[in-house]
């Protein structure tokens, strides 16, 4: 039960943080700060949202 509480808010900060790339106004290391996501993972969810469908 703990691990997918932990994997529902992971999703959750994930979410978070493609609203606040798809905006464009902040910069990718303060919405890994805001969203408690690393830098790293906010970069991979800024390249898979700028990727061609």
């Amino acid at each position: 039960m703990c691990k997918a509480m932990e994997d529902m808010i992971t999703d959750e900060k994930k979410e978070i943080a493609l609203r606040m790339i798809e905006k464009g106004k902040l910069p990718l290391e303060e919405i890994a700060e805001y969203s408690d996501l690393s830098l790293e993972e906010v970069q991979k969810l800024a390249d898979e949202e700028l990727q061609p469908v």
